[in-house]
């Protein structure tokens, strides 16, 4: 099952995607809520399962596909080759930091740069859905919590990021979050620690990796997460990128008003974003 959000920006309805055409679920269930905790806690995701229609051709914008996260909690230097080319040793546990919901967008939205920081630089990652609430989840129990997966890029402000000495302004502009197309669920995935992830910016390809390598796999992430925060549902978990950011390249290539980024996950899809000037 493949979970989109559709229409304008704010004004956005849950739906299905069924092979390019797209389920509207308010026309089935008009008490739908939107997808995001609501969602989740009452059930809807197991109903909106059981749906058969075929759906129809809806050319309307598509959103990020969860609505209002209560956080996105993101995961820094999670692949050996990404943490050696920013020139650190591998963590010894999680490295754990926050994008604020505002910096989510969709899909195909722009990236606006912002005014405040320069040295805007790109990051493929895995992103997971949290479909429960849960604390202090065991390891053995962790995929039970998982709704699905989409593709995030985790946009990086690096001069606020390395000004500030710490990530949370830099990750939490407008915009820096673009996630989707949509949730794939993970029936239709597989092994998902056997995935190939990529970042073509103006059509070269930068970043070029697997979700073998990560270095603390998802089971491990939601375990250590939830150890101390309530994990709830809706809530999304950025799982760190590969090597091949733009920053730590020799010279820097950075994101320009005009550059295009699309993040491609094979079994999820791709995304794409047009960098604009604010």
């Amino acid at each position: 099952m493949k979970l989109v959000r559709f229409g304008q920006k704010g004004k956005e309805k849950p739906g299905l995607w069924k092979a390019g055409n797209i389920v509207d679920l308010t026309k089935i269930f008009p008490d739908i809520p939107d997808i995001g905790e609501a969602f989740f806690r009452e059930g809807w995701f197991s109903k909106v399962s059981r749906v058969t229609a075929e759906g129809e051709n809806i050319q309307e914008r598509l959103g990020s596909p969860v609505d209002r996260p209560s956080k996105i909690i993101c995961l820094g230097k999670n692949y050996a080759e990404h943490a050696k080319e920013g020139g650190f040793d591998n963590p010894e546990t999680p490295v754990l930091f926050c994008k604020t919901p505002n910096a989510l967008s969709g899909p195909f939205d722009p990236i606006m740069l912002p005014i405040s920081s320069g040295q805007v630089d790109w990051e493929v990652e895995l992103a997971v859905v949290i479909a429960k609430e849960g604390k202090r989840i065991k390891r053995k129990d962790a995929l039970d919590y998982i709704a699905g997966y989409c593709v995030m890029n985790d946009v990086s402000g690096r001069e606020a990021q390395f000004s500030d000495s710490q990530w949370f302004r830099g990750k939490s502009f407008d915009t820096f979050a673009p996630t989707g197309p949509f949730i794939v669920t993970p029936d239709e995935i597989g092994d998902i620690h056997n995935l190939r992830l990529t970042a073509i910016v103006d059509g070269v390809v930068m970043q070029d990796g697997n979700t073998k390598d990560m270095i603390f796999d998802i089971p491990t992430l939601i375990e250590n997460i939830s150890e101390d925060i309530t994990l709830i549902p809706g809530d999304i978990i950025s799982t760190g990128t590969p090597a091949g950011v733009g920053i730590f390249r020799d010279p820097p290539v950075l994101l320009n008003p005009g550059s295009v980024v699309e993040c491609r996950i094979e079994k999820i899809g791709s995304i794409i974003n047009e960098v604009v000037k604010p």
